[in-house]
């Protein structure tokens, strides 16, 4: 046996969403043409299925061939695994900052006269 290819143990929580997202891949990379890249319409699936309800929170939503273009590194008309994670990167660093945005109006709503200082803000806790 291979070295590396047996997991060790339990996975954790992020171990397990890493393999998610490596098989959420290879369920749209193996639809048609090179079994480990994405195609345009693959692409295309893939955000309409996996990423519909974390997309609406980007703004300035640009059409699929945009963000195929912007994504295509090397420029060969497909997407390998690692030029879809700069996909994935910033759909999560963006919706990462949609909750802290949303945590912040929820907490001025409900304590409209205290004003946040820079110093409670930088020991905010994440309670996504």
């Amino acid at each position: 046996m291979s070295k590396g290819c047996q997991t060790q143990g339990p996975l954790s929580e992020l171990e397990k969403s890493i393999d998610v997202i490596i098989d959420v891949f290879h369920q749209y990379s193996r639809r048609e043409g090179d079994k480990d890249t994405l195609t345009r319409k693959e692409l295309k699936l893939l955000i309409e299925k996996q990423l519909v309800n974390y997309l609406k929170h980007v703004k300035n939503q640009v059409s699929i061939d945009q963000i195929f273009k912007d994504l295509d590194t090397n420029k060969d008309e497909q997407l390998s695994f690692g030029e879809v994670m700069l996909l994935i990167i910033r759909v999560t660093v963006a919706t990462h900052e949609h909750l802290h945005f949303c945590e912040d109006r929820l907490h001025h709503q409900q304590h409209p006269q205290q004003q946040q200082h820079p110093q409670q803000h930088q020991q905010h806790q994440h309670n996504h």
